[in-house]
């Protein structure tokens, strides 16, 4: 049965076609789902939807986009509430983790489409995504005292959010195990090891590899050394 137009605002009704999106990109994948099944699933004319959308690109777009905004609304207010550097990467990863479950399809839909969206587009997009990079390495620069370059600081910060968003491989939100306490695991793992890092950190060079190490990885290293684009 198809809806009414008129019941919703038009924000609404964008919210409607977008979670309807979402969850048949989530199962099917953007490039096999129509603006057939879309309409269909957010019960809606296929006109009615071109009333909303011009095009599924932008109804990628609309999903990806809204789904950035979450995750950053008032995180930077928030996280100045926290005076204790520790307890802001807690904050970070539970709160991710809290967005990253209840919008599952969304959040998935922007990790693994995205890359189909139109250059203009996928520049907006990415450009919020460095919005919250940035925020989270200047939690870890603080709380690494500003001793790492940004580099390192970059590698640790996609290290937790390869942690966070790879769930959706394994993890099921109705299982034993609450999204409360798979906060808390992860919190400890990344917290803890961030903590060893930091002891590392404070050591001489010469102490933390050894200086024989240090010489022959500046001039003749044992392996190919490749650097990815960070």
């Amino acid at each position: 049965m198809k809806r009414e137009r008129g019941t919703l605002n038009k924000k609404s009704w964008k919210e409607v076609v977008g979670r309807a999106a979402a969850n048949l990109f989530y199962e099917r994948g953007y490039l096999e789902t129509s603006m057939d099944d879309i309409a269909a699933a957010a019960k809606l004319s296929k006109g009615g939807i071109y009333h909303y959308f011009s095009n599924k690109n932008e109804i990628l777009f609309f999903i990806s986009s809204d789904c950035m905004d979450l995750i950053l609304k008032d995180l930077e207010e928030e996280l100045k509430k926290i005076e204790d550097n520790s307890l802001r990467i807690q904050y970070i990863i539970s709160r991710h983790l809290g967005l990253y479950i209840k919008y599952m399809a969304e959040a998935k839909t922007l990790f693994f489409e995205k890359h189909l969206l139109s250059p203009k587009y996928l520049r907006i997009i990415a450009g919020k995504e460095r919005k919250y990079l940035q925020i989270l390495v200047n939690v870890l620069s603080e709380f690494f005292k500003g001793k790492l370059p940004r580099d390192t600081l970059n590698v640790i910060a996609f290290s937790l959010f390869g942690m966070c968003n790879n769930i959706y491989h394994w993890y099921n939100p109705r299982g034993r195990i609450t999204p409360e306490e798979l906060a808390e695991i992860i919190h400890i793992l990344f917290y803890e090891g961030v903590k060893g890092y930091s002891k590392r950190v404070d050591k001489p060079a010469s102490i933390r590899f050894g200086a024989t190490q240090i010489g022959r990885w500046r001039t003749t290293p044992k392996y190919p050394v490749t650097r990815d684009p960070i």
